[in-house]
């Protein structure tokens, strides 16, 4: 975002929360549910083909409509687009009360991802908005409260189904979606519009393969492809050295919790103009190659651990740095479009990298797979943007 489009009105903390508040609601929905349906699809009645459709769902709406809400934050503001989708979030979770019937399963899971579309990447753009010149930080604490939701989504969601089942769950859901919403619609202040030129196709194209776009959404797919690979198959490791399901499933609250501690001290740091943007995320690339690498050759619970905490110190580095330069260098006219496509970015990724380790586990064994993946993983490195660009203005008529 360029300086001189900060908002003018005063920046304060009260402002903020409720968008990191969103943050965590979509990241702790995700995972409680999926947590809950992979342990519960046998009592349900869910073939494995079924559950992997559920579980894809609110993923899909996610890559199809995060774009098309992120442009609709730019036409009229943040703010509704973000209240909006958390009413949509808290009235889609109510369908879950009736979990026991697989098509109302998958319409409240539909619905939240849809719901999650508006306000996850209008989230972000409000972020950017608000943080002025202190885009680090701020998007440090919002990417610190999704690895928290993250963290805690399977534990809690584990809780609320022993408890009461899938309508507890659900019901859990609908109260945070709602608690949220009617806080972000007092708090946060109306980030009104900002007038925007005329964009040819040339000029969309063009943004979306400039460097400051391309690169920084590179290393978010890449971070997220490594976390959700790391959901998926670092659990099965640690049961497979013989943990019980409870040390299995702390391998990824490890994860998220290393993720979440370091994003706002990275990006605290990126502000004072102590650590700058390429080296930050090469190195957060190159801690998820190790740590992935180190948990397809090294053998033992404890190298498992460790690997969960470097790839999750990884992924808290490189996060908030590629989300930061994002917001420095895109007008402020059209964050909304920027972060929703980078977001899009991130779904990719989240999807490729289960499928890539899976693939190749499937065929030559999963430590190959782990070891091709930290090779991608490196890779990306070398697309880390270097300083903040600004884009290019559209072209004329």
């Amino acid at each position: 975002m360029n300086p001189s489009d900060a908002a003018p009105f005063p920046r304060q903390t009260t402002q903020r929360w409720p968008l990191y508040a969103a943050g965590f609601t979509t990241a702790f929905g995700t995972h409680a549910v999926a947590a809950g349906l992979g342990a519960e699809s046998a009592d349900i009645g869910l073939s494995l083909l079924a559950l992997g459709i559920l579980l894809a769902l609110y993923d899909i709406a996610e890559v199809f409509l995060k774009p098309v809400f992120g442009a609709l934050s730019d036409r009229i503001g943040p703010k509704p687009v973000i209240v909006g989708g958390l009413f949509a979030f808290s009235a889609a979770s109510l369908i879950g009360l009736w979990a026991d019937q697989p098509a109302m399963l998958a319409a409240a899971r539909l619905g939240q991802g849809m719901a999650a579309s508006a306000f996850s990447p209008a989230s972000s753009a409000g972020v950017a908005r608000l943080a002025g010149s202190n885009t680090g930080r701020y998007f440090g604490r919002y990417g610190s409260w999704k690895g928290l939701g993250y963290a805690i989504g399977p534990l809690l969601g584990a809780v609320a189904i022993i408890s009461g089942g899938f309508t507890l769950l659900f019901g859990i859901l609908s109260a945070l979606g709602l608690i949220v919403a009617v806080w972000a619609a007092a708090a946060v202040p109306r980030l009104a519009p900002l007038p925007r030129p005329r964009y040819t196709i040339v000029d969309v194209w063009r943004q979306s393969t400039e460097r400051s776009f391309l690169g920084p959404t590179l290393v978010l797919a890449a971070a997220t492809g490594a976390l959700g690979a790391a959901v998926g198959f670092l659990p099965a490791m640690a049961a497979r050295e013989g943990l019980g399901t409870a040390g299995s499933v702390a391998v990824v609250t490890v994860l998220a919790l290393a993720s979440s501690l370091i994003q706002p001290r990275i990006g605290r740091l990126r502000d004072q103009g102590l650590l700058a943007d390429k080296p930050g995320m090469v190195a957060g690339l190159l801690c998820i190659a190790g740590g992935t690498l180190m948990a397809g050759l090294l053998p033992g619970a404890a190298w498992i651990y460790f690997a969960a905490v470097l790839i999750g110190a990884g992924i808290g580095m490189s996060t908030p740095l590629a989300f930061a330069h994002l917001a420095d260098s895109t007008p402020s006219e059209r964050l909304g479009r920027t972060m929703g496509s980078a977001e899009l970015g991130r779904e990719l990724g989240d999807a490729g990298g289960p499928l890539l380790v899976g693939g190749i586990a499937v065929a030559v064994g999963l430590p190959w797979g782990l070891g091709a993946l930290a090779l991608l993983v490196g890779l990306t490195a070398f697309a880390a943007p270097g300083t903040k660009e600004t884009s290019a203005p559209p072209t004329s008529g």
